[in-house]
């Protein structure tokens, strides 16, 4: 992607889409720079490397919470395509940062339309790339962002925290990625979200069950975590978590264990070739070592020679009482 897109150069972009294409290496963090920028889908490419940080800072994305005055409103159209496509046809735009949206979507078959007066991104989609590393927790700045999609890449580490800070998210993709831990009951505040997809992840741990996650009921959107608990999975966070929990315990005292032989091991090994090495290279400690050894073993034969001559004499002696 040209790394030349600065807000200068396309200064009342708003909407940017380039999916299905053969784009390569790394998002420029000079698309950080695309302020007026609302929609952004460079899905299905072949970007690589790591989701920029910078990303939290586009302008347009931001929720501000203004009351607008009428006059300030201007006609804004989405028309979206499945899947999830969307192109725009808007009047420029003056001074207004307020527009009335009539936004109409079709999420996974579904058709939606709805009516907003908002300054918002609608649309991320990094989506079937070749996308690594974390996610930026800059990301959840986009408080304005209706749909997310994150999928079918190769992104790890865990969802952010302050995710429940996006409360304007309606759909949610994470799918087919490397993400792991728990789950974070912070995604209870999303109460706008309607379409969900964590499956085919390395989650853990027990599914938040408050708001809209009490409405989720197709286990397919958990799938292939085998370590996630909780309805509409069949495993019992009881069980699942509780033989998890174990398992980890069991793993920590095995790698204690090993690391307790391994220091007795290096603390043996030092001290015998401490001794052996000494005595192998200094000849005058060597014979005098020996003469020690030599020494002590005479003083155990004479100790225990005397002490069996005095056994021998005191049975000798009890016999001829008898």
């Amino acid at each position: 992607m040209p790394s030349s897109w600065t807000t200068n150069t396309f200064p009342l972009l708003q909407v940017l889409k380039l999916r299905h294409n053969l784009l390569s290496g790394h998002i420029p963090s000079q698309l950080c720079q695309l302020k007026s920028l609302k929609i952004l889908d460079i899905s299905r490419n072949k970007l690589q490397g790591s989701i920029p940080k910078c990303i939290g800072n586009l302008e347009g994305t931001k929720l501000e919470k203004v009351i607008p005055s009428p006059s300030h409103m201007q006609s804004y159209k989405l028309i979206a395509e499945a899947p999830m496509e969307f192109y725009a046809e808007a009047p420029a735009a003056s001074d207004s940062q307020w527009s009335a949206e009539v936004v109409t979507e079709v999420v996974k078959g579904v058709e939606r339309e709805y009516t907003k007066i908002l300054k918002l991104v609608v649309h991320l989609d990094l989506s079937e790339n070749k996308l690594v590393g974390f996610i930026p927790n800059e990301i959840t700045w986009l408080t304005g962002l209706h749909n997310l999609n994150l999928s079918y890449n190769q992104l790890e580490g865990e969802i952010p925290k302050l995710i429940g800070d996006m409360k304007s998210l309606e759909s949610l993709d994470m799918s087919h990625n490397q993400l792991s831990g728990k789950i974070p009951n912070t995604m209870s505040a999303l109460t706008s979200l309607s379409h969900l997809n964590l499956s085919h992840n390395n989650f853990s741990g027990p599914i938040p069950k408050d708001n809209q996650f009490s409405t989720f009921n197709d286990p397919s959107i958990y799938d292939y975590n085998p370590y996630l608990c909780g309805s509409p999975l069949p495993n019992m966070c009881d069980v699942l978590h509780g033989a998890s929990e174990s398992k980890g315990k069991e793993d920590e005292d095995g790698i204690e264990k090993v690391w307790f032989y391994f220091v007795i091991a290096i603390g043996f090994g030092s001290g015998f070739w401490g001794v052996i090495g000494t005595l192998w290279f200094k000849k005058n400690w060597r014979h005098a070592y020996f003469r020690w050894v030599e020494d002590v073993v005479d003083d155990i034969y004479v100790a225990i020679a005397i002490k069996m001559a005095k056994i021998k004499k005191k049975m000798k002696r009890n016999h001829e009482h008898e």
